[in-house]
Parts: C-alpha cells; structure tokens; sequence
C-alpha cells in the first residue's frame, strides 16, 4: 500500500501498558474533522469550531453503536503551530491498553490511517519545522540513559549543530560565488576575494570539520553508551564488583567457583556517561556444559567490549589460567582491576604484560577504590573537552558525511596549488557543500529518510 504525506495519520502515543494517562495523537488535513466525529460534550462543544490550543472534556463514543468509550480531555492544535504543522489532535485518556486501542480503531474507521514509525516527526521535518540533525536529535532525547546524554540531545533538537553546519555551508556558498565567478568572466576585474583568502577561507572550514570528526568517538559514547566487561577467573571478585558499581545486590555472590553461568548487563552513570557493565562468566576449563556455554558468552562479551576490566586475585599468586586470560585481552583497551586489596600477598606482583596498563587497586567486598576505579573509566573513554565547547557529533551518518566534506576541501586546496583550472576546484567545494548539505538534510534521498526515521517509535 502506497501512503502519502498528505494523509491524516493516528497513534498511540504512550508507552502500552496499565498507566494513569493515555495518549492517541492525530495529525493532518482531516484530524479535526476525524475527531470530532467521535467526540461528545455534555455542553454541546464541536471540535471543528472551538479555538486552536485548547482543552476540551467530554467522552468518546462510538458513532455507530452509541457506546461510550472512556471519559477523555481532547486538545486541539490547528496548523502551522503545532509539532507536525498540521491540524493535530491529542486525545488524553485513561491509560489502559484497551481503551487506547479501541480508541485508535474508531479513529481508523473514520477515515485515519496507523502512522508509521517516526512519522509524527519525519512530517516535521518536510514541512520545514526541524532539520534533519534535529529530528534525528528526537529519537537521542528519548533513549538518553544519562543527564549529560540529555543534555547533548536537547543542544542537537535545539539546533546548535545545525547552526555550525549552516555556518560552514554559508562560508563555502561564498567561496564558490567569487570562484565560479572567476570562472565565468575571466577578463574582469572581479571586486571579491584574492586567491589567498579563497585558501583560507577553505582551511578554516576544513579546520572547523575536523574539530566535529575529533568529537564523534566521544559523542558516540554519550549517544550510545560504553560497553565494559568485567573478566578474570573464577571467584576473582566479578559479581561483587558489579554490585559494588551497581551499589546493589544485582550479582549472586557466593564461594563456589563458577556461580555466574551468563552475562549480566547493567547500565551505570559515571560522571553523565551511560557506561553498560557486563559481569562475565570466569573464564576456566570446565566440563558443565551450561557453564562451557558462559564462557562462550563471556569470550564474545570480551571480543565487543570497548573497555575491558580485567580483575586480578591480590590474595593469590598469578597462575596459568590469569596468564591466559591477559592473553586474550592484550588487544582490548584495558584496565587491570587488582582486587581484594585488604588481604593482598606480600610479594604480590603484575605481570610484565600488564605493566603499561592502567591500574587501580580495590576490594570490591568492601566497595574500597570503587570511586578511583568510575574516575579511571571516565578518563580513559573521553577527553571531556568537547562536552564542555557544548557542541559534539554522536552520529555516525554526520561523521561520515562530515569526513567527506573535509577530502572534498583537501581536494579543493590540492588543485589550487596545482594551478588546476578554476573548473575543478569549484567542483570539489560544490562537492563539500552537498555533504555539509546532508547532515542538515538540505540534500538528501528518500532511502535515508526511511532508514532514519525506522529507528523511531510508532506516535513519535
């Protein structure tokens, strides 16, 4: 079935489930016109006449059989100042997962059709309300697992990036006016700019795209959390660290080797970073076939973290099974976790493996250098430094186009100095401009826009 942006579209809104408040939202040509037919008012109101950005109570009914729904507050939104700027209309109604549906189903018999994914937010954007950085921004605020994530989110909805894109463009837009205007009247004298400026007026804008490129590892972490394993052997302290992180009974923690079977995961906040812990399996030759199958999940745990925990026993001297654990971590960016410090050997020593590692000594049992260990996390996954300038990429779509942009202005300055024609130099900054362009989404293809707004939730 073909759908068209034109149609008037319904959703549930909130999360399904037993709640207080539901929410249906409507939104397009006929969304007024569509709820009114199902709305009813002790005091005889009609939705079709009452002022935009109002509140109106009355029940829902069903027009063809007269049964009455659930009592509900209706608002009406007429266009353009609304979310979608469309007529929108926002039906508030008990909470319960069947009065929500049959709500949306009377509206679908009226003449609305389910909205897709993201929809309610991609209108937003065609109608030339939001950019794209800022729809996608919508999708970061919801799933933000931290006040920091949030932060950085509502700086994208709130278009600091799409201002800085906006400058650059601007810049580039000028730059290629005075080249191609070079480029058309050859035997002018143009009143523009030298050829050194247009230079560095290129170099500042590279300049400035690779400060954007330099942030995204950062912003990829705030966006989308770190992923830290916790490895080491058999009763090396691994459940009691998590819970110690937690600062909560999540792990069972007993004597008898080989307890934990299965990964646990749990997300942590250090310092306004979403961190995902994962207590592993201890990692031993073992003929239980469930805990032979912890393993494996603690070895591909181990192979997809991003920052490995690898925990050693200061109570016991360094064995095989220790050495073949390092082993296996020596590629991953590591931090040897020495625990049980209060009843640490004498002659305790790290392998010479580890040396150049950082390292942080705690007893997890007794939550002693848990802080140390959060500060030495924080550290060594950010710089901190472009969370405070206030403006950082967390995607992977902006960063590569972002990356293009800066070949396209080294490509620019190349045929410069290779008193290439004016032709291709122009071309190359053209080039720059289009993929600036589609970070903001001023050139962009219906693919992408499906593949963006797929991620979203249906009523947003």
């Amino acid at each position: 079935m073909i759908f068209s942006e034109f149609d008037t579209i319904a959703a549930i809104s909130t999360p399904i489930g037993e709640g207080g408040i539901g929410i249906v939202r409507i939104s397009g040509p006929e969304a007024v016109a569509i709820s009114s037919r199902i709305f009813f008012s002790s005091k005889g109101v009609n939705l079709s006449t009452v002022k935009s950005h109002t509140i109106n109570y009355g029940y829902i009914i069903d027009p063809e059989s007269g049964e009455k729904i659930d009592e509900v507050l209706v608002s009406v939104m007429r266009a353009p100042k609304t979310y979608t700027r469309e007529d929108v209309v926002e039906i508030n109604c008990h909470g319960g997962f069947i009065i929500l549906n049959k709500i949306l189903n009377l509206l679908i018999r009226q003449g609305a059709r389910v909205a897709e994914p993201g929809e309610f937010t991609k209108r937003a954007f065609l109608r030339g309300r939001i950019d794209l950085s800022q729809a996608e921004s919508v999708i970061d605020l919801i799933r933000a697992k931290t006040d920091d994530a949030r932060k950085i989110a509502l700086e994208h909805l709130d278009g600091k990036l799409s201002i800085k894109i906006n400058e650059l463009r601007d810049i580039l837009t000028r730059v290629c006016a005075h080249v191609e205007a070079y480029i058309d009247f050859p035997e002018e004298e143009i009143d523009g700019l030298t050829e050194a400026e247009i230079k560095k007026e290129i170099i500042k804008v590279r300049d400035e795209i690779d400060k954007l490129i330099e942030g995204y590892e950062e912003g990829k972490i705030y966006r989308e959390g770190l992923r830290v394993a916790i490895v080491g052997k058999p009763n090396v302290g691994k459940s009691s660290l998590l819970n110690a992180l937690l600062m909560k009974e999540r792990a069972i923690v007993t004597e008898i080797p080989g307890t934990t079977r299965d990964i646990i995961e749990e997300y942590i906040n250090i310092k306004g970073l979403p961190v995902k812990i994962i207590d592993t399996a201890g990692i031993r030759k073992s003929h239980d076939l469930v805990e032979n199958e912890g393993i494996r999940r603690t070895l591909k745990a181990l192979d997809e973290a991003e920052l490995v925990l690898l925990m050693l026993d200061m109570s016991e001297e360094i064995n095989s099974l220790d050495m073949e654990i390092i082993d296996r971590a020596k590629d991953k960016k590591t931090i040897v976790v020495l625990n049980k410090s209060d009843i640490k050997r004498d002659n305790f020593h790290i392998p010479q493996q580890l040396k150049n590692k950082p390292t942080v000594e705690i007893s997890a049992l007794k939550g002693e250098g848990i802080e140390k260990l959060k500060d030495t996390i924080f550290n060594l996954s950010v710089l901190g430094r472009y969370r405070q300038e206030g403006l950082i990429v967390t995607k992977l779509r902006h960063k590569i186009a972002l990356e293009s942009a800066k070949a396209s202005m080294n490509n620019a300055l190349d045929s410069f100095g290779k008193n290439e024609p004016l032709e291709i130099t122009a071309m190359f900054l053209r080039e720059g401009l289009s993929f600036l362009g589609q970070i903001v989404g001023v050139i962009t293809t219906e693919d992408i826009l499906n593949l963006i707004f797929s991620e979203f939730c249906i009523g947003k």
